[in-house]
């Protein structure tokens, strides 16, 4: 089954105040803003030579992303990659023996459907599996 680097998950307070570095000084393009209100949080894609950067911004306290802020700081949340059919891959996964954090897939930004491996698996990484253009009835 084949995967493909899709982009790095940044987790911040603000992404206005992010903006100005990644954008005003690194130069990265700015996509669209986009509000997940399943997982309470605002995404913006950011791309530079074909490198994508999300940041994430809570959008209430009860936010992951705000708990893992509070625990851990602004930055590095996610590494997330692109898979052809996610379905296969979670339980190709399971059989392996890999940890889940996410049995069935769920919606995520930008048209697409995710689940996340479980850190403890991955040597304290938190991956995201991501597939694209999955309609909402078939997760």
């Amino acid at each position: 089954m084949s995967m493909k680097l899709e982009h790095i998950g940044v987790a911040v307070a603000s992404i206005e105040r992010h903006l100005k570095v990644w954008r005003d000084i690194f130069g990265f393009v700015v996509g669209k803003m986009t509000e997940v209100a399943g997982q309470k949080v605002k995404v913006v894609m950011l791309d530079v030579g074909g490198v994508h950067v999300e940041l994430i911004e809570p959008l209430s306290q009860d936010s992951t992303i705000q708990k893992f802020i509070e625990k851990r700081g602004e930055g590095l949340h996610h590494l997330s990659f692109e898979v052809d059919d996610l379905h296969k891959m979670i339980e190709e996964l399971k059989k392996r023996g890999v940890r889940m954090i996410d049995d069935v897939p769920r919606i995520g930004a930008h048209g697409s459907v995710i689940a996340f491996v479980h850190p403890s698996s991955t040597g304290g990484v938190l991956i995201e599996l991501s597939q694209e253009g999955v309609v909402e009835q078939e997760v």
